[in-house]
């Protein structure tokens, strides 16, 4: 490759993968075309689209290689600039070829066949390859186009590239042959800059250093490069440097394989910090990449690196098992999931997953869920990890019990007020905060577990319905924030105390549909009263109303409606 070239020269006669131990695709498309949110591919589109008026060359960066011989290169920094352009080449291609079947005449002129030939698949040869995992995806949905459908999509970053594709089908269909020979003149002719190393030790210095990429490196990709430049510094001999460095790029390869199926459960560089945590086994850990950098300072860090990098594998497999698979299977762990917010609890379910059985770690759950319930609740300031702090610390794999976090659980929940500094998640705090304004994701969560409760009354072969079952799930107002213009309307007076008291408690709040709430947001009572026929919440509101001659919603029933959540609430957590 040539130090300054083009994007096509660059890939011409190549080819270009991804390497397993890099970061798969990660940027964004609007996921309707009417979002007018800026995403890196809706950006990467309107740029072009701005330089087609202009005479100068489109400059698309910098790309590092490491040559891997016979014409092979692994990209190190660029990747996801570069799936970009072959996803949007594709999509270009793709629409060039329907304009010219509809005129009767050849697909592609002899020069675009060349190029495509450059740039996207020459005979069976493709010029660039993502990561391992997404790469049929990829070959199918992007190169081939023979799949169009989106089933069997395992990864959020094969979603990302199956976005991207549409996004550019979308925005291409109504194109004509003339924007679309210039997009592709533009784009094959634009300038980049290219560096090839043969020394790994090189490239991992440069992917530390360099500041042109499209976003900016994550916490773990930082770690990531800091490790494999630590052990070409520190390691013996070549042969010890390049075990470890395999060690390395295996157990990150298994690491970006499970982000690509939980990244839109938890961020990367969370797990980082959980993973401190658990490593230091101490919950007081914030600095991540402080607290590695002086660990990796001191004399000879391999040992450090190896043992930390097992143990980040270690918590991306286990989480991909917690947010996949466990979540789908056991409702009491995609409860805890479905609270949101849980970041105290992730260390204890790391920990949990390296020796408790399933139904222990599953009862765990449920333990962490109370109480992480009652702090939402109740909202105070106070920090929860100064009160569990030490049974984390005593929660190991040769100490693997459960039965102390239950205890310091029951004893927060039942502590005396005048031992202020552990009761402030005690019932007393709980059940006064229960009576109040609950901000609307932690109502949602607690309507919908009450809904299970009600359906679970007297009822054999009872299965819980799971969150996302509920279409758009949202919070609904039984008497309307604001009081409907008709009269009579069918709710109590709207005077202060009733605004105040009762329209934002738990007793006026309601679990329904998008769709439903958008449909009844400000009707009068006796109309919504007839439409809740749906979830058991609507039909235990339409219960409390014994008058049917005379529908209304007041606030008596909406205190005796709040009192039963409030006492489910309770029992519950």
């Amino acid at each position: 490759m040539e130090a300054k070239t083009t994007i096509r020269k660059m890939m011409a006669n190549n080819t270009i993968k991804v390497p397993p131990y890099q970061r798969a695709y990660s940027w964004d498309s609007p996921i309707e075309q009417s979002d007018q949110k800026k995403t890196q591919v809706d950006i990467f589109l309107k740029d072009l689209e701005e330089y087609s008026n202009t005479t100068n060359p489109y400059y698309y960066g910098h790309f590092l290689y490491e040559e891997r011989g016979n014409f092979q290169y692994y990209v190190i920094d660029g990747q996801q600039r570069l799936t970009t352009i072959v996803i949007f080449l594709s999509a270009l291609f793709s629409r060039l070829k329907e304009i010219r079947k509809l005129k009767g005449i050849r697909e592609l002129s002899e020069d675009e066949e060349i190029i495509y030939e450059d740039m996207i698949k020459r005979k069976s040869y493709i010029r660039f390859w993502t990561v391992p995992y997404d790469q049929e995806v990829f070959k199918d949905y992007v190169i081939e186009q023979r799949k169009r459908d989106h089933y069997g999509i395992e990864t959020e970053s094969a979603y990302r590239i199956v976005r991207a594709f549409d996004f550019f089908r979308n925005k291409l269909s109504n194109k004509d042959q003339n924007y679309l020979t210039k997009m592709l003149s533009i784009v094959t002719s634009a300038d980049c800059t290219t560096h090839v190393v043969n020394d790994e030790s090189e490239a991992i210095q440069m992917f530390i250093f360099q500041n042109n990429r499209g976003k900016p490196p994550t916490n773990l990709e930082i770690i990531k490069a800091q490790f494999m430049y630590e052990v070409h510094l520190h390691s013996h001999n070549d042969d010890e440097k390049k075990l470890i460095i395999y060690e390395i790029q295996t157990k990150f390869e298994k690491i970006y394989r499970s982000i690509a199926s939980i990244e839109y459960k938890i961020d990367e560089d969370d797990v980082l910090l959980y993973t401190l945590r658990v490593h230091f086994n101490s919950l007081w850990e914030d600095d991540p990449l402080g607290r590695i950098n002086r660990q990796l300072s001191k004399a000879n860090p391999i040992q450090f690196i190896s043992d930390f990098t097992y143990s980040l594998c270690r918590s991306f497999e286990h989480l991909s098992s917690f947010f996949t698979k466990d979540e789908r299977k056991y409702f009491k762990i995609h409860s805890l999931v479905t609270l949101g917010g849980i970041g105290i609890a992730i260390p204890f379910i790391i920990k949990a997953y390296s020796g408790l059985p399933m139904e222990k770690i599953v009862e765990l759950c449920e333990l962490l869920e109370s109480l992480l319930v009652r702090h939402r609740v109740i909202g105070t300031r106070a920090d929860i990890r100064s009160r569990i702090s030490d049974i984390f610390e005593e929660f190991t794999d040769k100490n693997c019990d459960i039965r102390p976090i239950k205890e310091r659980v029951e004893f927060l929940k039942h502590a005396k007020n005048e031992d202020y500094w552990w009761a402030y998640w005690n019932d007393d705090n709980f059940k006064a905060a229960l009576q109040g304004d609950i901000s609307h994701p932690v109502a949602k969560f607690l309507l919908w577990k009450y809904e299970n409760y009600l359906r679970s009354k007297g009822k054999s072969g009872y299965s819980p319905i799971r969150y996302d079952q509920i279409e758009n799930p949202e919070l609904e107002h039984i008497a309307p924030l604001n009081e409907p213009d008709v009269t009579p309307h069918g709710y109590d007076n709207y005077d202060e105390d009733f605004q105040t008291k009762y329209i934002n408690c738990l007793g006026n709040y309601l679990l329904l549909s998008k769709s439903h709430n958008a449909s009844i947001q400000n009707d009068p009572f006796p109309l919504k009263y007839k439409d809740y026929n749906y979830l058991e919440q609507q039909i235990e509101v339409k219960n409390f109303v014994k008058d049917p001659e005379n529908r209304v919603w007041d606030r008596s029933l909406i205190e005796k409606r709040k009192q039963k959540i409030i006492d489910f609430a309770m029992k519950t957590f």
